[in-house]
């Protein structure tokens, strides 16, 4: 990709990453190209699938080994990106998505997905302003889980802010009420983007260190695991000039993607044209012979058991939280990862 060639308007070529690995997360990477492919097969960034290698951080080798699920992510269009874990690894898997950062090439814009994404119209429309980096606001508020005596949204938030000498109050959403957690800026890291990965990356890698190793007293009752990422991801986005309102909504979580987490759950909850999509790209035989070794895409796609799952549930209605919807398919026997 030549930097600066424009793709549309005003917004420059860009680079996708997603993370690849032995597993669940190579299948979804197939159906994360199978997506892309089919919407945008002219998209002119490079697609990377960012993989990271054996080493110490790691038990077993997380690399990609399967020959016949390597040659399909080369014909839809991937290139693999192999990377070093040097901070995080089997500890924090999370970690992938800052240190595959700096393994993409400097300078060049770039989106990252999370794995379990599809992509549902061209990306190459959505107006992304890369000096205004955002994240994706299809979230609820997970983080921080308040203690009885413990301190509260603001003052928990605050402290970070301080940590790091951003600016908290400009941080704030004051439509909404005090104490309050949507108040707080927090997005869910299935998407993110910016103008350089070099310098996302490592500001992003400097706050997630700094929040991991020697944390404010403010969240000394606070889990980390798994949220150091989507607690680092607000404070790396407002220090780099971003919020809230850095992209216009329906985009991306909209239009042009979904973020399915797992395959019961787009069943559930997801819109026609995400079931759709799946099944049509899940149909060719090449595709069905390698997902038929995953279970979840073996028993919701080609058994048929995600129809199943549908029917349990009105998407004009939908459970409030996600842990609601998850216990209904757990409670029909149906919940698979």
């Amino acid at each position: 990709m030549a930097k600066g060639k424009e793709t549309g308007g005003a917004v420059p070529a860009f680079n996708i990453v997603i993370i690849g690995q032995q597993g669940r997360l190579m299948y979804e990477a197939l159906l994360f190209l199978a997506s892309l492919r089919a919407v945008a097969p002219a998209f002119s960034g490079r697609v990377f699938v960012a993989v990271p290698q054996a080493g110490p951080r790691w038990r077993e080798d997380p690399a990609i080994r399967d020959t016949d699920v390597l040659a399909m992510i080369a014909d839809l269009g991937g290139t693999l990106l192999p990377f070093e874990n040097r901070h995080f690894g089997q500890s924090y898997p999370h970690g992938n998505k800052i240190e595959a950062l700096f393994a993409l090439p400097a300078g060049e814009p770039f989106v990252f997905f999370d794995t379990d994404t599809l992509i549902l119209d061209d990306p190459a429309q959505v107006p992304f302003d890369f000096d205004r980096p955002s994240a994706s606001l299809k979230v609820e508020g997970t983080w921080p889980q308040l203690e009885l005596y413990g301190p509260g949204y603001g003052a928990i938030w605050k402290s970070l802010y301080d940590r790091f000498g951003l600016d908290y109050a400009a941080s704030l959403d004051l439509s909404q009420p005090d104490e309050y957690w949507r108040r707080y800026l927090y997005f869910n890291a299935g998407f993110f983007y910016y103008r350089c990965p070099q310098v996302f990356g490592q500001r992003f890698l400097d706050y997630a260190l700094a929040i991991r190793d020697d944390r404010p007293a403010e969240l000394v009752l606070q889990s980390l695991d798994p949220w150091l990422d989507q607690v680092a991801l607000p404070l790396v986005i407002h220090a780099l000039g971003g919020g809230r309102d850095a992209l216009a909504p329906g985009y991306l979580d909209g239009q042009v993607s979904c973020h399915w987490r797992t395959l019961p759950l787009l069943y559930a909850r997801e819109d026609d044209r995400a079931v759709a999509m799946l099944e049509q790209i899940a149909a060719p035989n090449r595709m069905k012979k390698l997902l038929k070794t995953w279970e979840p895409a073996k028993k919701m796609i080609y058994q048929e058991k995600g129809a199943k799952v549908r029917a349990m549930f009105d998407r004009n209605d939908l459970p409030r939280r996600e842990q609601m919807i998850r216990n209904q398919i757990k409670a029909a026997g149906l919940w698979l990862r």
